[in-house]
């Protein structure tokens, strides 16, 4: 039993929820904005995520739907908690909007923050798949909220 499946049965035996779990996964593309961004998830107002469709297709991924549950990792893979989905949209990354950049919940929560950091991140994601990066490719909005530990739930 892993690590990610540990706190998934913890969470499960002290709510008594009856799901499954869908996944594990760290966000960004390094440890040190895995760690970044799982504590703005668990200590934090990080309450979105996006990803570009061909990230999931690379890596045999699910599209997130509401209702999943899944373990978020830090940098080390070692687990931090537990989140579900709460919405997911699916349509071209120029159409990003000043609140879900908000519930991102990344630098000073502005689109402007957004915007850049995203694009930075989103070429290195294109890059490393060999397609250029274009501001319509599609991406899925994700919205989640943190529901283990209880002590982190707000």
């Amino acid at each position: 039993m892993t690590e990610a499946e540990r706190l998934w049965n913890e969470y499960r035996r002290a709510t008594g929820v009856d799901a499954a779990l869908v996944g594990s996964f760290a966000f960004g593309d390094s440890p040190a904005l895995a760690d970044e961004l799982a504590a703005l998830v668990r200590h934090g107002p990080k309450r979105a995520t996006a990803g570009l469709v061909l990230e999931f297709e690379r890596d045999g991924e699910p599209i997130p739907r509401p209702g999943d549950h899944w373990v978020v990792l830090g940098g080390d893979g070692e687990p931090v908690c537990v989140i579900r989905t709460t919405g997911v949209e699916i349509k071209p990354l120029d159409q990003v909007d000043a609140a879900f950049a908000w519930d991102e919940g990344e630098g000073d929560r502005s689109l402007a923050y957004w915007e850049d950091a995203h694009r930075r991140y989103f070429t290195r994601v294109c890059e490393n798949v060999g397609v250029p990066f274009a501001a319509n490719l599609p991406t899925v909005f994700e919205r989640f909220e943190l529901v283990w530990p209880l002590d982190q739930v707000r």
